[in-house]
């Protein structure tokens, strides 16, 4: 196991007074290590996000369900917290309060939730599956002739920014000035901020556009439903829908295809292999979720959770990983951790994620157009060299380096049974925000 980092003295144990860093390259490398060092301390855990940013973890499982779902004892707006918070934290892009559904409560919350609940429901599965496809063709034959590949920088991350930023209408041009922030603000480093202020920039530029002149894209729908968003929170909803969903998509895809690649029962190959995509990504949402630990909530007043003592405002996060990976307690119900739908990945509770089922279906369906056409992938390198993006909340490859047998030639898009080239965008014709 990698060395702990703790606040103030790396390669040492964290002790009651030493938050154990969630932010550094050792945490990066080895999680599972430290979720159970973590969980010597009971179900919540002394960790630090950033310097000089603390938070207490829950790793517990039933810990995490019962605080997702305590709207009384907990808030999700963190601007009291946020207030002792350095103001060039690099966490605040992420934590920091902004008029979001992620970030409010009550009335206020399902207004914003409605808004894009509805906008997303306008997303066609059959549609959606269609441009995953035609999209992937694309990044494929961009690599299949080389007979080698980094399936992050030339699929994982790239798919999802192009399916989002068609959806969403961003022109491309924007499309690098999105993936720059949607991946930067999570990585909780020093250009956090930046990252999130660029992709805040290209959204609003996108609202002002489509204000003056709707069109048949997710952000005119989300501007005309009648929750009647102002140009702020129409903007606010959109990076929130992009950063939560780009970024956790890559994750989520490059994460299930380091499973494919190193999973015993590939013998290190795809070819032969008995794992589907389906299992793989499920595999991946209980022990490596794409958001390892989110789901920021703040006591309203001081309290007591789970026998541990709680300050009014202070931040307790919840390891989505470390609650999925827990061993079940002696005597329990094996159906409370059993199904698709048990873990955590997705969240829980009234903030639980919107947008599942098109993020699964863009997952599997990426999963499927690059093992059925470079069906002998293998890993270039050793599982244990492979690098991982530093950064408390996420679990996400840097790199994933693999080698197969180079492709003369592949279909191309918009050729004989192929969706068509058009820049598409998978919704509803036709749809309105009440469709």
């Amino acid at each position: 196991m990698t060395p702990p980092e703790t606040g103030t003295s790396p390669g040492t144990a964290p002790s009651l007074h030493e938050p154990l860093a969630l932010y550094g390259a050792g945490f990066a490398a080895d999680p599972h290590g430290h979720y159970r060092m973590l969980r010597d301390q009971g179900p919540l855990a002394r960790v630090r996000v950033a310097p000089d940013v603390d938070a207490l973890l829950v790793t517990d499982y039933h810990a995490a369900v019962d605080l997702l779902r305590d709207t009384e004892t907990f808030t999700k707006d963190p601007r009291a917290w946020q207030t002792g918070v350095p103001a060039d934290s690099p966490v605040l892009p992420v934590l920091g309060y902004r008029p979001t559904a992620l970030f409010t409560d009550g009335a206020v919350h399902a207004r914003y939730r409605d808004a894009i609940n509805d906008t997303l429901a306008l997303i066609e599965p059959h549609l959606l599956r269609a441009e995953v496809a035609r999209v992937a063709q694309r990044l494929i034959a961009g690599f299949s002739a080389t007979g080698t590949g980094d399936l992050i920088a030339q699929y994982a991350r790239r798919l999802p920014l192009h399916v989002f930023t068609a959806s969403f209408g961003v022109a491309p041009q924007d499309t690098e000035r999105v993936v720059r922030g949607t991946a930067g603000m999570m990585d909780s480093a020093g250009d956090a901020t930046a990252a999130y202020d660029e992709l805040v920039g290209v959204v609003t530029a996108l609202v002002s556009a489509r204000r003056r002149r709707p069109g048949r894209d997710l952000t005119s729908y989300l501007l005309a439903h009648p929750a009647g968003l102002d140009d702020d929170e129409a903007v606010r909803q959109i990076t929130l829908i992009m950063s939560a969903g780009h970024d956790p998509t890559t994750n989520l895809i490059g994460n299930a295809l380091l499973r494919m690649l190193s999973d015993t029962r590939y013998g290190g190959s795809l070819h032969g292999g008995a794992m589907t995509a389906h299992e793989a990504v499920d595999d991946v949402l209980w022990r490596d979720p794409p958001l390892a630990s989110m789901g920021a909530h703040f006591p309203r007043h001081d309290t007591e959770f789970h026998g541990v003592p709680l300050r009014a405002g202070q931040l307790v996060l919840v390891s989505f990983a470390a609650a999925n990976t827990q061993s079940p307690p002696s005597g329990s119900d094996p159906a409370v951790r059993s199904g698709d739908g048990a873990h955590l990945a997705w969240s829980t509770g009234p903030h639980r994620c919107p947008a599942k089922q098109p993020a699964l279906l863009m997952a599997m369906t990426a999963i499927e157009q690059l093992t059925s056409q470079l069906c002998d992938l293998e890993l270039a390198v050793e599982p244990g060299a492979l690098v991982w993006r530093p950064g408390p909340f996420h679990r996400a490859l840097a790199h994933l380096p693999v080698r197969f047998t180079p492709l003369d030639t592949l279909p191309e898009p918009g050729g004989a049974g192929a969706p068509e080239a058009a820049d598409h965008v998978p919704t509803r014709v036709g749809g309105t925000p009440n469709g």
